[in-house]
């Protein structure tokens, strides 16, 4: 009852903060964008809030549980991204569009931007959907089944649909600050207290296998490059960090923003590692945890239930930790998935609203007709996101294929058009379907062969290595077959001289 009394609090602090922002909304700028007036700090939050998600809180967490710290290579991937978004950061700014379909076409051509628009929504949808997925999980701990998980996810998915109606972008950018401060505390602060109920380090050490402190765990290389780059090209072509830089005040807050997004990431990714490896110390003999038929098939050797794995960090809140710091952490879980469920309606509702509606349909729309189908956008897209969210068996399944769709159907083309001036048209947009088509192959056959076999033809930790090969395979090869693009093409992603000595 304390912890659903205080998470209750606390949502309802935030639905404070967003009405009151809601009064500001005049212009499709303020709600897609937050008017272009985002400052530095307010920019660190919202960026580091969207990047940590349910896919670490639930989906990393349960992958720390089975195979310890080596679960960092899946963290790594956006560690690494992120630096090398520091060198383009200010540049996307300059661009000043609303959408990363915005850019495709800007640099190739009106498929590129419906192609880009179709993988943003597909994987972002899939996100959010496992955004609400989580919300059930943490619903049904805090009331010991009181509310299922199934129930818990219809709430979350109306709550989440009503913050990011509020105030779009500005809503967001603002609650995000407040949902920063919450994950970094309560992570910290989390982190001893999970220590002390272990029975200190070595209690941890002996409790769990020793290659839980191995580099590749139980697995080699090959897996780590399997779970390092889905986040890599995600991070990388990442639409909703593209739209933050287009909200920031100016180039140089977009750039100086990226700086404490790193510290932060990095920071709180780890963090959440070791509450869940300490958590499976405590944990790893808990019948709750144990798949007991596939301990049976084994031999006797223990298996752990992936899908219950994934609440670990839930668990170790509700269960081990003193009621305050408990209620801390279950409070930095609630912040997580609303920060990153509001943002991965917002932008295919944005992609939707801008790529398609105003692009296509109606583009002498005025600015409440544009927020209005973007209003009612983001409330079909969350119905779509919580039936889709039914169709995978964990979280992290869900999480590969999200951002192999982003990762290997954008990414390769959107820095081609910022690093590569010989990229054409037909290359691009090769890229674009190539990257897509081979991910919802592998999705599909995979589907089928899970209910007709079991288990996946191909595991999700390894799909990015197929599709992103097709998509760079076809950037190249295409673009090098096809004649060199104008100037005008690649001009405006370059910084003159000029414009570079000025900053």
């Amino acid at each position: 009852m304390v912890y659903t009394a205080i998470i209750a609090m606390y949502i309802l602090l935030l639905f404070g903060v967003a009405i009151s922002k809601s009064r500001r909304i005049k212009t499709q700028e303020d709600f897609m964008v937050a008017g272009r007036h985002v400052p530095v700090m307010m920019l660190v939050g919202t960026l580091v809030c969207t990047w940590i998600g349910s896919g670490s809180l639930f989906g990393g967490a349960g992958l720390a549980f089975r195979m310890g710290f080596s679960q960092l290579w899946m963290s790594a991937g956006a560690w690494v991204g992120i630096v090398i978004v520091y060198f383009l950061a200010h540049r996307v700014r300059r661009i000043a569009e609303f959408t990363v379909p915005d850019i495709l076409e800007k640099r190739y051509n009106k498929w590129a931007r419906i192609f880009g628009t179709f993988a943003v929504i597909i994987a972002y949808i899939s996100i959010a959907g496992y955004q609400f997925r989580g919300g059930g999980r943490l619903l049904d701990i805090i009331t010991n089944g009181g509310i299922s998980p199934e129930v818990g996810a219809l709430i979350t998915c109306g709550v989440i649909i009503l913050f990011t109606l509020l105030a779009g972008m500005v809503s967001i950018v603002s609650i995000d600050v407040f949902n920063g401060i919450v994950m970094i505390v309560s992570v910290v602060l989390a982190v001893p207290f999970a220590l002390s109920a272990a029975g200190s380090w070595s209690g941890v050490t002996e409790a769990i296998p020793a290659d839980h402190f191995a580099v590749f765990g139980s697995r080699n290389w090959i897996w780590a490059v399997g779970v390092f780059f889905p986040t890599f090209f995600l991070l990388l072509g990442e639409s909703s960090i593209y739209q933050k830089f287009f909200s920031a005040e100016s180039e140089r807050a977009a750039r100086r923003a990226v700086i404490g997004m790193i510290i932060g990431v990095v920071v709180i990714e780890t963090l959440l590692a070791a509450v869940s490896v300490i958590g499976s110390a405590i944990h790893w003999n808990s019948p709750a945890f144990v798949d007991a038929a596939a301990t049976a098939a084994a031999g006797g050797v223990l298996v752990h239930d992936a899908p219950t794995t994934e609440t670990i960090i839930l668990q170790v809140a509700f269960e081990n930790l003193p009621v305050i710091m408990g209620a801390l952490l279950l409070s930095g879980g609630v912040a997580i998935i609303l920060s990153t469920g509001n943002t991965f309606l917002m932008v295919p509702a944005t992609n939707l609203t801008r790529d398609i509606y105003q692009r296509f349909i109606r583009p002498d729309a005025g600015d409440r007709r544009i927020i209005l189908f973007q209003r009612i956008s983001i409330v079909v897209l969350g119905i779509v996101a919580l039936l889709l969210a039914t169709q995978f068996t964990t979280i992290l399944a869900m999480a590969f294929t999200a951002y192999t769709m982003v990762g290997a159907g954008i990414t390769p083309a959107l820095l081609a058009a910022f690093l590569w001036r010989r990229t054409t048209t037909a290359g691009g947009v090769s890229s674009i379907v190539a990257g897509m088509s081979v991910t919802a192959l592998i999705t599909i056959v995979n589907w089928f062969h899970q209910r007709s076999h079991g288990e996946p033809f191909l595991e999700t930790d390894y799909i990015i290595i197929p599709a992103a090969t097709a998509s760079i395979f076809a950037l190249v090869l295409v673009s090098l077959l096809t004649a060199k693009p104008p100037p005008e093409k690649w001009e405006p992603f370059y910084a003159k001289a000029e414009q570079a000595a000025a900053e």
